[in-house]
Parts: C-alpha cells; structure tokens; sequence
C-alpha cells in the first residue's frame, strides 16, 4: 500500500496535476465546459481521494466555483464516485487484510461492522465524510461493496449539504463568492 500510494503521489506531482488543484482552474473548467468540468472534478477529487487529500477541500472550491446548491449536486457527484474508485483500488490491492488482526478492539470493531454494515458505512460517512483514511480501512475490513456503497450514497448528503451552508455563509463572510 506505501508503494502504491509512493507512485501515485510522484505521479500526481511530476506530472503537473498539482497545479489543477485551485478554485479558479476548476472555476474556469466548469465555464468552459460544464460536462468536462464535472469530469475533470471528478478526476481531481477521485486522484485527491486516493493520495490523502481530504474531500472538504474540493468540496469548497465546488461552492465557491459553483455555488452552493450547484457545487454540493457535483460534489455529492464526484464524492459517490470517488469513494467507489478508492474502494475498488484498494480492495484489489489490499484485499481485506484487516480481517488478519487479531486484536480484540479489531474484532470487536469487525463484528459491529459485519452485524450492521450499511448503518455503520452511513455512520461514519456522516461523521467523517470522505476522509481518505475511512476509505482505505472500510475497503480492506472486508465489507461488501454494495453496503459499502449503499451506506456511501446514504451518509454523504447530510455533511455535504451542511458544508455547503457553512463554506457559503465563508465565502460571502470574506466577500469571495
């Protein structure tokens, strides 16, 4: 898993993508062409997800590029999809090699996840939203990609929406909007 997320993160920077990560390139992207806009939002975020960069970020720049209604739609969009590639990457990669620990709290921590997999994913969704780190651990627990998903799409729209109304209420704040 360090190697592969070593090559991805000297992907990422040597082949110039960093500099994609910035509110008027995504501005202008959705300007220019709101299909390949989107497109290319959910390419940053997904490649974003899968080396470490917390979702909240693009989150904001969609709100400030888009609007608040607008950039939460897309962001729900790239967030969806984005938590589907990191689960599929990182299961074909890792397996679910969390299942090997035999410490109790990891048991114990499996156990609840196995007994209620969809409410579980819908939990920390709600309370971590995107977090690379939550991705990772939920795809080597070996939970299953539809509760996964289904728990995904379920608990994402609560902590999208209300980031939405905060970096909103931010950005005409600090008058960026």
């Amino acid at each position: 898993m360090a190697l592969f997320l070593g090559v991805l993160f000297a992907t990422f920077e040597l082949s110039g993508w960093r500099d994609h990560f910035s509110r008027q390139f995504l501005h202008d992207q959705f300007l220019e062409n709101r299909l390949s806009g989107v497109l290319v939002f959910v390419l940053l975020f997904s490649l974003g997800n899968l080396i470490q960069i917390p979702g909240w970020i693009f989150l904001a720049a969609a709100v400030l590029a888009l609007g608040r209604s607008w950039g939460g739609i897309v962001t729900y969009l790239a967030a969806s999809l984005s938590c589907a590639l990191t689960f599929l990457s990182i299961r074909l990669l890792g397996g679910d090699a969390l299942r090997q620990l035999k410490s109790r709290l990891a048991l114990r921590l499996l156990a609840q996840l196995d007994g209620h997999p969809i409410r579980s994913v819908l939990c920390l969704r709600i309370l971590f939203q995107t977090v690379p780190a939550l991705n990772y651990v939920l795809a080597m627990s070996g939970v299953g990609f539809r509760e996964y998903m289904l728990g995904t799409l379920l608990g994402l729209p609560l902590p999208i929406a209300l980031y939405c109304l905060f970096f909103d209420f931010l950005a005409s704040l600090l008058h960026l909007g």
